[in-house]
């Protein structure tokens, strides 16, 4: 940084940034090209002092209007879907329709997360264990509604509780986040804000399925927290509708 510093012209540049001429720090310049917020060398400045994508009060509430909103709508268009899919469920595996697991929310608060059940009944009898591509433990209708994300509607009843919002970093479970704050710099930080149902490391990487991915999958999670806007959550949103038309998958 020093001979960074020491090889810069201060006094032209300075001059320029006077005269009006935008400057802009390389890092930011790759930030936004890249969409993700690189942990190399990354502090808390990064985020804190910046002026990008500042959310005032009135725009929190709209954000939240919006998440609720959508949400809402999204619910009674999923309604005529539901008996369907509580027989496949029903069909594909003994159990219960319904998957209630403890997720980590917002500032840490933990909340019950719901979702239609993808696994068998003893997907973990011998406790937690992450997920991983292909599992094993998925049904042959759980394959089809993580495919096309019906498994998620019941998070829709999540946001109306105020528990998620509709775009956000994917919640994760108590014990892997424990784990993972140890392992990976500035993992916490991820819960600053509402949990989504969907969100920009979803739309933009792939599915995590070791603690090399989840770390670049949290570049993504920071980047969205820096740079949280309401035509963000839009554009995501798009993403997303784009993403289950095609079938990609959930990430």
């Amino acid at each position: 940084m020093k001979d960074h510093q020491e090889s810069m012209p201060v006094r032209e540049v300075l001059d320029l940034r006077l005269r009006g001429v935008l400057m802009d720090n390389p890092s930011t310049n790759l930030e936004r090209l890249s969409g993700r917020l690189s942990l190399e060398g990354l502090n808390p400045g990064s985020l804190i002092f910046t002026d990008d994508s500042r959310l005032s009060a009135p725009q929190h509430f709209i954000c939240r209007a919006l998440s609720f909103t959508v949400s809402f709508f999204a619910l009674l268009v999923c309604l005529p879907l539901l008996p369907f899919i509580v027989l496949a469920v029903r069909l594909s595996s003994p159990g219960p329709v319904f998957f209630r697991q403890t997720r980590v929310g917002q500032r840490g608060r933990p909340f019950t997360l719901y979702k239609f059940r993808t696994m068998r009944q003893d997907a973990e009898e011998n406790g937690a264990i992450w997920a991983i591509r292909d599992d094993p433990r998925v049904t042959s209708a759980g394959k089809f509604m993580r495919k096309t994300r019906l498994d998620e509607i019941p998070q829709l009843w999540n946001v109306l509780r105020g528990d998620m919002a509709f775009v956000g970093p994917r919640p994760e479970r108590p014990e892997f986040v424990q784990w993972l704050s140890k392992e990976i710099p500035f993992y916490d930080l991820r819960h600053m804000i509402r949990p989504g149902i969907t969100g920009w490391a979803q739309v933009r990487y792939r599915y995590s399925a070791s603690l090399e991915e989840t770390r670049r999958k949290l570049e993504y999670d920071l980047y969205y927290v820096k740079n949280h806007s309401i035509g963000l959550d839009l554009l995501i949103m798009l993403e997303t509708i784009k993403t289950i038309i095609l079938r990609e998958g959930a990430q």
